[in-house]
This record gives structure tokens, C-alpha cells and sequence, in this order.
């Protein structure tokens, strides 16, 4: 096994792009389409340029800084777990502080791009940094880490509203809770992959806490973002036809993910988690259609 000082420095660049699961888009995908529902809905339609790119950079640096720092809380434990063994630091290809230097690295990218936002949505931004921090290490103190995860992941909807100079008010939070709600739901889907390994080594979640009820809480979510959301565009007079129509594609979607879990394979669960990046995607088009065509 190579060590962190025993490799090239083209090898260790590519532990660091692994590091930051670039090779594993579906993290940002998830974060990245509430974004932009929240940043059309508080830009009323295309927004500008400059915030969109800001926006869409925080979100790739964020998320890849959250990975690097879930990487190293987990450095002890993600060697016993057939799908993380082989992660950068489980096999001592880095260094941890390596990994805590890349996450310093990645916040200070995701900080330039405030420059180029409002002030209030730096303010903003300290909430979210707080989240992605203490995310990784919630999972030992709480069978509740998604919760904090959806809270994380979430957190761009707040932002965008700053950054385009609008109020945190009804529509916002629904939109926000709502994709909590999602969240919570996907994220459990992706514990079940990892329940057996986690009650071996101690390690919290929303699986084990939900237990055999698990399948049919991840549709409560589901139905419950659903409501959420529909209640959101509403508010902003997005939700017919269009809004409508895309919560209706989602529906159906949600059922098929039940379909698929109700066996509680892991291998059907995490397909289930990744599935859901084309639930963000339909909501976003719902939200574009609907203002391209008023």
C-alpha cells in the first residue's frame, strides 16, 4: 500500500480529485439543482451572469470541501466499510492533514466567489460553512446526521435569496424545508447501502434509527417535500401548469424509487439515491418553463 509519501505528485493529485469525489458528481447534482430553483424563483426568471457563476462555483467548492471533511472524520472507520475502503485516506494514500488542508483550500475558493455577492449572503454563507463542518461528526453523537446533511444541503436556497437582494420569507423556507424533506428521504436510501457496516462499528443514521419503518418514512419524506415545495411555487404563482406538472413527474418518480427499495437491497437503495438527481432536474425545468412562459 503506497503511503502519503511515498507517491508522485500526480498520483497525489489525483487522491485529492478523489478526495473531493469529482469522479462522483451525483453529490453536487444534489446540491446544485436546489439552488437554482431558489436563485430563478428570487431572480423571477434567468438571473444575473456574474451571481449565477458565483453561485455555481460555491456549490461545486462547497461540496467537494464537505466531502474532504466528511473524508477525514470518517478516516478510522471508512477502511471497515466495503464501499468506502478504498477512499484516499482509509488506504493512507493521504495524509489527514493533507485532507484538512484541502478543505481549507476549497472554503477559501468558495469565499472568493463571495466577492462577487451581496454582503448579506456572506453573512449567509457562515451558516452553511458551520453545517458542512459539523456534518461528518454528527453520525456519532446522533442517529439524525441526515437531518444536519439536509440542513447543509439545503442551504444555497437561503443564499440565493440574499444574492439576488430578496427576503428569506414564505417561499423560501418552504423551499428550504422541503428539500430538507428530500434530502433526509435520499440520504436514507444511501444509509441503507451501509446499515449492516454502520451498526458493526458504532456509526449513526436515519436507517438504523427508522429500522423496519424505513421504506415507508423515506415516502412520508418524499410526499411531505413534495407538499412543501408545491406550497413554495404557489407563493410565487409558479406552480400551474407547469410547477404542477413537474411535481407530478416527481410523484411518479418517488414511486418507482418505492418499487425498487421496498426489498431493502442495498444495491436497489443506492440506485434509489442516485436516482434522484432527476427529481431536482424536473423541478428546476418546471420552475424555467413556467417563467419563459409568462
Amino acid at each position: 500500500m503506497a503511503t502519503a509519501h511515498q507517491i508522485t505528485w500526480r498520483e497525489r493529485l489525483e487522491a485529492y480529485y478523489y478526495l473531493c469525489r469529482f469522479d462522483k458528481p451525483i453529490g453536487t447534482e444534489l446540491v446544485f439543482w436546489p439552488t437554482m430553483w431558489a436563485l430563478w424563483i428570487a431572480a423571477e426568471g434567468i438571473p444575473n451572469l456574474t451571481i449565477l457563476i458565483a453561485m455555481v462555483l460555491g456549490t461545486i467548492f462547497m461540496r467537494a470541501a464537505g466531502c474532504a471533511i466528511n473524508d477525514f472524520a470518517d478516516r478510522k472507520v471508512d477502511g471497515q466499510v466495503e464501499r468506502t475502503k478504498n477512499r484516499p485516506l482509509a488506504t493512507g494514500v493521504i495524509s489527514a492533514k493533507e485532507a484538512v488542508w484541502v478543505f481549507i483550500a476549497l472554503i477559501a475558493a468558495s469565499a472568493c466567489t463571495l466577492l462577487f455577492l451581496p454582503i448579506a449572503t456572506f453573512y449567509c454563507a457562515l451558516g452553511g460553512l458551520l453545517l458542512a463542518f459539523i456534518y461528518p461528526f454528527m453520525k456519532r453523537y446522533t442517529h439524525l446526521p441526515q437531518v444536519v446533511l439536509g440542513m447543509a444541503f439545503s442551504w444555497g436556497i437561503p443564499m440565493s435569496f440574499t444574492a439576488m437582494g430578496k427576503p428569506l420569507d414564505w417561499a423560501c423556507w418552504l423551499l428550504y424545508f422541503g428539500n430538507l424533506a428530500w434530502t433526509v428521504a435520499y440520504d436514507t436510501q444511501y444509509a441503507i447501502t451501509d446499515r449492516e457496516y454502520d451498526l458493526k462499528i458504532g456509526v449513526k443514521s436515519t436507517a438504523i434509527l427508522f429500522g423496519k419503518y424505513d421504506i415507508e418514512i423515506i415516502s412520508i419524506l418524499q410526499a411531505t417535500s413534495v407538499f412543501l415545495i408545491g406550497c413554495a411555487l404557489y407563493l410565487e404563482n409558479l406552480l400551474v401548469p407547469y410547477g404542477l406538472i413537474a411535481l407530478l413527474m416527481v410523484v411518479a418518480d418517488f414511486i418507482y424509487q418505492w418499487t425498487k427499495t421496498r426489498d431493502r437491497d442495498p444495491q436497489h437503495c443506492f440506485w434509489a439515491f442516485r436516482h434522484n438527481r432527476w427529481v431536482g432536474l424536473i423541478i428546476f425545468i418546471g420552475i424555467a418553463v413556467s417563467f419563459s412562459s409568462s
